[in-house]
């Protein structure tokens, strides 16, 4: 390793047994310096390109940077073929190009810098046959993407140019199948046009479709002609009625499992004639025969799968349109056989997946009786692991999820052998860190908020200690982590154990919030409410407006926001009105109100979204950056409380299982504002601990459901994980 160290060094400086004359000198120069500011990134000039903590790799790449180029440089001095000072001076800028596009594209992440060795190597072999015909697209066919982007337009001068911009054409369209439809007018008479319609229909079957339908247009013609078994389907569906409705059936299709007659029974026209029930029923049996094919030791994910239109896509839909959205919308009907009259033809799989698939749209009341029809459809002494069986255990992590989060997981486990149980358990914990994400270990800590059986606790406590035993053992550093953060997240719920969650993780205290750590630099406490302009929307602001009583607030009404000020203390809330949303008015709103404040340097640290889930995205776009206190309206999920983390890293989130409540919402505000006018901080156990007296006693049985579903900070575990996940990974 030495030897190598010192030969590397002394070979930078290969360059200076050249005579180079003067009047080149300055485009050596050139070259030299981007040959330095590749060297400066690691903040240290020293002959040394540093791209990480491996020093072999830091020497080779360092040796390509330097030596490498400095012996391209040496050939264009010395080679007698270059005869003119013109060309040479061209050549020479070859090699600046070439390090200036490196340097550039691996700032923005767009090439990897173990990637510089190949990039040299496949430029030297263009650089000295640079002069030949067709040469540019013989060297470039067998390269990645990141190297012909760079390598093409660096000999944007050579012959055959045109036609390396073809192959740079075909290498993007296989990273991104996206764009292939929208872009490939210019490429239809290609060779490769066709393999692109291919990846095309592979990755979008619902966009190829699309294109399919306009039969004289050169995609449309590109795409009939086409000899792709899947293409040849698609386009042939392009031309049938309802023909989206048969996307999720594709594979089938294909395999010739299930014909479009098969298929056309249940559709009828679309309208009159369809099936809804029996459409609903062969998505749950085709979702059970891929998932079976996804399981299976080949992975083999099917087509159809997933995607606009997909399987999933429009199960989720169908579980939504036809079953969850009616017996929601009949919460207030008493007579149990009028309100849950929509699912009376489906079994216990269907029910199963009507609730996963509709996991931030059912109602508590709507799940408890839907749950317990499930049961029933089982059998007179339900097997629950045989329902597990049946669908392969599709989902069951999510399933196990929703049923602990509306405590029925104890009187499911009960519904099946003791050793059952404890496996379902096990594989429930086990695998956190193999899902690619961090859903399957938010989806446990969840859970696990949500569980009292203690012996069911003392048993997921031990599968969690026994997985990060075993990925210590192995040296899964990510896995040891997940099971480490989980363990001590659960033990800290219990203040015997004594673990400080604060300390252990690395995050603030998740029991209250200081009012000093709420105030900007002028000691104000802002609030941001997001209103939007549907009639939940309309109905609410008003009540909104009077829960500020003017004895204690003024408001200012502007024309597209109201501003509240605390007449004592100096807490302040902006909320949009909630305008019509099909004109797009509360949108601009928004939009108007976010740029007074920026404006006005006033930069909230209370965020409130008042609207259903469908619109939380939308807020998430637009909060401001490091709010600390995050009270979602509506379902948080995983992938809600993911982003609002990347947004607000510790925030502390109130949140809710189902749909929220705006007769719950409103006190929550209100508890919260009291808190902030008439005290130095908010302790959210003493908050929660008042708020379900009062929701307790409450004669609507509706807000007593509704308030169940509320989580406070301390009890959002699923927040707290990816809270306390994130930190660790930012000291790695």
């Amino acid at each position: 390793m030495v030897l190598f160290t010192l030969a590397s060094f002394a070979s930078f400086a290969i360059a200076d047994t050249t005579n180079v004359p003067v009047y080149r000198q300055y485009f050596h120069d050139k070259i030299n310096n981007e040959q330095k500011q590749c060297d400066r990134v690691d903040g240290i000039l020293d002959n040394m390109f540093r791209v990480g903590n491996n020093e072999e790799v830091n020497l080779r790449i360092s040796d390509v940077l330097f030596r490498k180029v400095d012996e391209l440089q040496n050939w264009v001095e010395q080679n007698n073929a270059i005869e003119k000072n013109n060309d040479k001076i061209r050549y020479l800028g070859y090699i600046e190009s070439v390090l200036k596009s490196f340097r550039l594209a691996w700032a923005k992440k767009e090439i990897t810098s173990g990637e510089l060795p190949k990039l040299i190597e496949n430029f030297t072999k263009i650089i000295k046959s640079a002069e030949t015909e067709n040469s540019l697209p013989l060297h470039l066919k067998d390269m990645p993407y990141s190297i012909v982007k760079i390598n093409a337009n660096v000999f944007s001068d050579n012959k055959s140019y045109k036609e390396a911009q073809k192959i740079l054409y075909f290498k993007y369209c296989n990273l991104h199948p996206e764009i292939i439809l929208t872009t490939i007018l210019p490429y239809v008479n290609e060779p490769f046009a066709d393999s692109l319609i291919n990846i095309a229909c592979a990755y979008s079957p619902a966009q190829l479709y699309t294109y399919a339908q306009s039969l004289n247009t050169p995609e449309g013609i590109l795409i009939h002609r086409n000899k792709s078994k899947l293409v040849k389907m698609v386009a042939t569906l392009s031309q049938t009625p309802n023909a989206l409705m048969y996307f999720p059936f594709l594979d089938d299709l294909l395999s010739e499992k299930k014909s479009t007659a098969d298929i056309q029974k249940y559709i009828g026209d679309g309208e009159n004639n369809f099936d809804s029930v029996g459409y609903y029923k062969l998505l749950v049996k085709t979702e059970i025969e891929y998932f079976k094919r996804m399981s299976s030791p080949a992975k083999d994910t099917p087509i159809a799968m997933f995607g606009p239109n997909g399987l999933r896509e429009v199960l989720k839909d169908r579980a939504i349109r036809h079953f969850i959205t009616p017996i929601n919308t009949l919460h207030e009907q008493s007579n149990l056989n009028v309100r849950m009259k929509a699912i009376d033809s489906l079994n216990a799989a269907d029910i199963y997946y009507m609730v996963v698939m509709g996991e931030n749209d059912i109602y508590t009341s709507s799940f408890k009786h839907s749950f317990s029809r499930m049961l029933q459809r089982i059998g007179s002494t339900p097997r629950c692991d045989s329902l597990l069986l049946s669908v392969k255990f599709d989902y069951f992590k999510k399933f196990i999820k929703i049923i602990a989060n509306f405590n029925r997981l104890d009187t499911f486990l009960k519904c099946m052998p003791n050793q059952s149980s404890a496996s379902l358990m096990k594989a429930f914990v086990s695998n956190l860190d193999k899902s690619g994400s961090l859903e399957d270990a938010t989806d446990v800590a969840d859970s696990y908020s949500s569980i009292n059986n203690i012996a069911l606790r003392k048993t997921i406590l031990e599968n969690i200690a026994d997985n990060e035993t075993e990925c210590i053992n192995d040296n899964n550093e990510n896995g040891a982590l997940i099971y480490y953060l989980l363990k001590n997240i659960f033990l800290s719920e219990d203040t015997a154990n004594n673990v400080n969650l604060s300390e252990i993780a690395n995050i603030p205290s998740i029991y209250e919030l200081k009012n000093s750590n709420l105030q900007d630099d002028s000691a104000r406490i802002v609030q941001q409410v997001f209103f939007y302009g549907d009639e939940d929307g309309k109905t609410f602001f008003p009540p909104f407006l009077n829960s500020f009583p003017l004895k204690d607030w003024k408001i200012i009404k502007k024309k597209e926001w109201v501003e509240i000020k605390s007449i004592k203390g100096n807490v302040w809330v902006f909320a949009n009105l909630p305008l019509d949303y099909d004109a797009n008015l509360d949108d601009s709103a928004q939009v108007h109100l976010n740029q007074y404040l920026e404006e006005n340097e006033i930069y909230p640290n209370i965020v409130i979204h008042r609207g259903h889930s469908y619109w939380l995205p939308g807020t998430i776009a637009r909060m401001p950056l490091n709010a600390k206190i995050v009270l979602l309206g509506s379902c948080g999920g995983y992938k809600n409380l993911k982003k609002i983390l990347e947004t607000s890293p510790d925030a502390h989130i109130i949140s809710t299982k189902e749909i929220g409540a705006g007769d719950i919402n409103r006190p929550i505000m209100n508890y919260l504002n009291q808190s902030l006018l008439n005290s130095d901080k908010i302790v959210w156990k003493d908050m929660w601990r008042s708020l379900s007296t009062t929701f307790n006693q409450d004669k609507n049985k509706a807000i007593r459901e509704s308030w169940e579903s509320y989580i406070p900070p301390y009890k959002n575990l699923g927040a707290i994980f990816i809270k306390a996940y994130n930190k660790k990974m930012e000291s790695y």
